[in-house]
């Protein structure tokens, strides 16, 4: 989490990932807060690659471009909260003896070379000190974060460059949690599943906060590429038919592979399969990964792994995906709602109904709630 300026002026949330650009903005209506402005904007291949910016004019230019496109209210600050790439970002939990905090900050900083694969010295590093929710610990549980300096550096001269002025830059698992944590608080472990068009965020929290975060190369380009194959389309038609169908119920999966192997719907499913299957076995690993590997969180003593999983991100939407995950993984799994920390007006709020799939915009609304309320 990293912070260029003290103050709290006005500023909106940009959400920036290889293939898109969302923004949304909140203002404050008394008690309550309103969405103001947003935005979903395409951007072209190869500008961004794996979260790194390949071509930071043609960025700069776009996003000139896209702000003067938002819905709503036409956006006239040049104060921002911009994500960085979840795929570039080191977390790491680790244990420290109690000490003062300048004391901390320096044994921190020495321990962490050796958990961060990157000389301390190319990383903007930060940390937290995470609170136990159950019992009283002798020692500190301590969230370290660190994003290469090359990366940060060239997001920030893009914002620069498009006249906009960072308040802060953060990684997307942040802005989630922030976004879908009721309280920011969860007795339960709780995995949150952001299923997007080039990677899958994996980002366990519990407590008061992140415990584990991975990428997984398992994605909605993944579905699309299968279906492309399998059906001889190209990805546009393909991506079509995985919003048209996603995953048939159980009984018509046997019903129609059985009886017709033709039909495009039965087509889909069985070009999906072995990615989903792909999903599901990466996802068991690093649930149990973190399992065996996490320090102790200090929740009440239940014996229970991950109780509740929130889909967000585009992918979130395929038929059955929700089902199915709380089937193969053994945990309730659902749509997560962006809305949950928003205090809205009780009135109708017309330009919040216009976002028919809110959880595509769970990261840009985390950063729009971080850049109203500043932290």
């Amino acid at each position: 989490m990293l912070k260029f300026l003290s103050l709290k002026p006005d500023a909106f949330g940009m959400d920036i990932s290889d293939f898109s650009i969302k923004i949304a903005k909140l203002k404050q209506n008394g008690n309550y807060l309103d969405l103001a402005s947003f935005g979903d904007f395409s951007i072209k291949p190869n500008i961004i690659h794996n979260g790194e910016i390949k071509d930071e004019k043609a960025l700069t230019k776009a996003i000139v471009d896209f702000l003067q496109e938002v819905k709503g209210e036409k956006i006239k600050t040049k104060y921002v909260v911009a994500s960085l790439p979840e795929e570039r970002s080191f977390l790491r939990i680790i244990k420290m003896p109690k000490m003062d905090k300048e004391e901390l900050s320096n044994a921190i900083k020495y321990e962490a070379e050796s958990y961060i694969p990157l000389p301390i010295d190319e990383v903007y590093f930060d940390f937290k000190i995470i609170e136990p929710m159950h019992g009283h610990k002798q020692d500190l549980s301590v969230l370290i974060t660190a994003m290469p300096k090359k990366i940060v550096d060239a997001y920030i001269r893009v914002l620069k460059g498009a006249g906009l002025k960072p308040l802060a830059l953060e990684v997307e698992s942040q802005s989630a949690v922030r976004a879908l944590i009721k309280d920011q608080v969860s007795p339960e472990r709780v995995l949150i599943l952001d299923m997007g068009a080039v990677r899958t965020g994996f980002d366990i929290f519990a407590g008061y906060d992140l415990r584990f975060t991975y990428s997984i190369p398992v994605c909605g380009q993944t579905f699309d590429k299968m279906i492309a194959k399998a059906l001889k389309v190209d990805l546009k038609t393909a991506e079509k038919l995985k919003i048209k169908y996603g995953l048939i119920d159980k009984f018509e999966k046997k019903v129609r592979l059985e009886l017709d192997k033709k039909d495009e719907k039965s087509q889909v499913l069985e070009a999906m399969i072995p990615v989903l299957v792909d999903l599901t076995e990466q996802i068991e690993k690093y649930i149990d990964y973190y399992l065996t590997h996490s320090i102790s969180e200090s929740l009440p003593p239940n014996g229970k792994g991950v109780e509740k999983i929130l889909l967000c991100g585009g992918n979130a939407y395929t038929k059955g995906i929700d089902e199915f995950l709380s089937e193969e993984l053994k945990a309730k799994a659902k749509i997560g709602n962006p809305w949950v920390n928003i205090p809205l007006s009780p009135e109708t709020n017309e330009r919040t109904l216009i976002l028919k799939k809110p959880a595509k915009y769970t990261t840009a609304l985390g950063l729009a709630l971080r850049a109203i309320r500043g932290g």
